[in-house]
């Protein structure tokens, strides 16, 4: 019998831009670091983070958006973010870059703007108010601003976007209006305080440590990776991956608490990577064998050893902030970055392959019920990890 083959929708093209934008934040890294790197530029080194926050996740938020919308006007928003991401690593002036940024992100709004519409939600608020702090953070860089006094806004950008579709998933086990005040509440006082830290930067910076770690603990309280850690299969690698991203936006938020603002030095690289390394790479990780497939129209099966990958950004993340960053030890934290940049591009070589493969001879043939004979949902695509995107809504 003929196999069917799976038509690979042209909106994948879309991936490429992030892809480099992956790529080459990673060879900025290494310059960052101070070791050598397949391309030595230091004009990477001076966009890398904004590049990874808007040319590498942003465009993989808004195009996860983009196809949960259904409009091909909604794709310009990923369209836009990875080319202002792609600009901004050519000798292009930078104004070109940051040009493309500002309208990816209002167009990301304009999405959020458009669901909202038709069903609105305190998740989607909270997701929409994040996407509002990209363009904050892109008109800001276009205006001139460095880099660090865009972390408030880029750090509101994805920890909301996160937070707000945790949140749309505790729905389903009815928390209760409460929580959705609470977070979308929170949600309001990091706007405020990413402002007053533009401002009144003792203030503002302190502010964020203590709504960073507000967020987290009710984020925690109420999320289903409590419960599902004690699963198997999927569900308690998302749920391990989640709960460990967790521990490291309360290690960030803790720290402004207590030091204010951090704008260079260690303390600046270890708030930074404990929010954009230890929290959002490991919740892509986590969803990535639900966000792709929704991309891809291609099954990402879930394999053991993708907790290899999860394991080294953890270890080595916590080698260089935990050790190298708090001990001023240079060569701990080349060593722990190191890691960090094996980790992700092995996650990425794993997720790949197991795109490649296909699900497991197990998984590709649901056992039938002993009960009902009726087919038996297999365990790697569980019902409680459907919906569990970086976008929203379904």
């Amino acid at each position: 019998m003929e196999k069917t083959r799976t038509r690979v929708p042209p909106h994948v093209v879309l991936l490429v831009p992030g892809g480099l934008a992956l790529l080459a934040g990673l060879d900025a890294a290494l310059l960052l670091l101070g070791l050598p790197a397949p391309v030595r530029l230091e004009r990477w080194s001076d966009v890398h983070g904004p590049l990874m926050v808007l040319g590498f996740v942003g465009t993989l938020v808004a195009l996860e958006r983009a196809v949960a919308v259904r409009r091909p006007i909604a794709f310009a928003s990923p369209a836009l973010l990875g080319v202002g991401g792609l600009a901004l690593l050519t000798p292009a002036p930078l104004w070109v870059g940051r040009t493309c940024l500002v309208l990816g992100a209002l167009a990301l709004v304009g999405i959020y703007f458009a669901v909202w519409r038709k069903q609105p939600a305190a998740a989607l608020a909270v997701q929409a108010l994040g996407a509002a702090l990209a363009v904050a953070a892109a008109v800001l860089w276009l205006a001139g601003a460095a880099v660090p006094h865009l972390v408030p806004c880029l750090t509101g950008f994805l920890v909301l976007t996160i937070a707000g579709e945790r949140l749309e998933l505790l729905r389903v086990g009815g928390p209760g209006p409460r929580v959705e005040d609470a977070v979308w509440g929170l949600a309001c006082a990091w706007a405020l305080a990413a402002t007053a830290a533009l401002l009144w930067p003792a203030v503002g910076w302190a502010l964020l440590g203590a709504v960073l770690l507000a967020l987290v603990a009710v984020l925690v309280r109420h999320d289903v990776a409590r419960r599902t850690v004690r699963a198997t299969g999927l569900p308690r690698f998302m749920a391990c991956a989640m709960l460990a991203g967790y521990a490291w936006l309360a290690v960030a938020g803790a720290l402004w608490l207590v030091a204010g603002p951090v704008l260079a030095g260690r303390g600046y690289d270890a708030a930074l990577h404990a929010v954009f390394l230890g929290f959002v790479l490991s919740m892509v990780m986590a969803h990535a064998p639900v966000i792709l497939p929704a991309v891809l129209r291609r099954p990402l099966p879930y394999r053991p050893v993708m907790y290899v990958p999860l394991v080294l950004l953890h270890a080595t993340l916590a080698l260089r902030v935990l050790v190298g960053d708090a001990r001023g030890l240079d060569v701990v934290v080349q060593v722990g970055g190191v890691g960090n940049v094996v980790a992700l591009l092995l996650f990425v070589v794993v997720a790949v392959t197991s795109a490649v493969l296909g699900p497991p001879p197990a998984a590709a043939r649901p056992a039938r019920s002993t009960a009902t004979g009726a087919p038996a949902t297999p365990t790697t695509t569980p019902p409680a990890a459907a919906g569990l995107t970086l976008g929203g809504p379904r």
